[in-house]
């Protein structure tokens, strides 16, 4: 864990950093878990979406995707795995991110600035992924 210096050092124990990693990675696992069952859930919306963005086998996308975010975030939620488990989210993220937000291919506005929270949502997940692994 990095060294806090000046006003943080007396206000974060190390025990309460240890607390909120816990927190962040539990709340991290179920958002990929929820995002996982959800995949399963609006299998046939996913899919329809999924062939608009011109993805070959759409529906296994949705599916290999979904398995993906499974494994991914039971593995962070109970921190069984970790390695695995942030290589799944980490290979759903990159090709997620590419594959289904070229917000640079849009025209419409809205649909655009839809694509880019998306496309930087997941950067900003990625990120949170990348900070895990370099916990390890």
């Amino acid at each position: 864990m990095p060294r806090l210096k000046g006003r943080l050092r007396g206000m974060i124990s190390l025990n309460h950093m240890i607390y909120l990693f816990v927190i962040g990675h539990i709340v991290l696992g179920l958002y990929f878990v929820r995002s996982g069952f959800m995949h399963f859930k609006n299998l046939k919306m996913l899919e329809g979406y999924t062939k608009s963005k011109n993805v070959l086998y759409p529906k296994y996308a949705v599916i290999g995707t979904g398995i993906l975010l499974l494994i991914g975030g039971i593995g962070i939620t109970l921190w069984v795995y970790p390695k695995l488990a942030l290589f799944c989210i980490a290979v759903f993220l990159i090709f997620t991110t590419y594959m289904m937000h070229q917000f640079w291919k849009v025209t419409d506005p809205m649909e655009k600035m839809g694509e880019q929270i998306n496309f930087y949502k997941n950067i900003a997940l990625l990120a949170s992924v990348f900070i895990m692994l370099g916990s390890l």
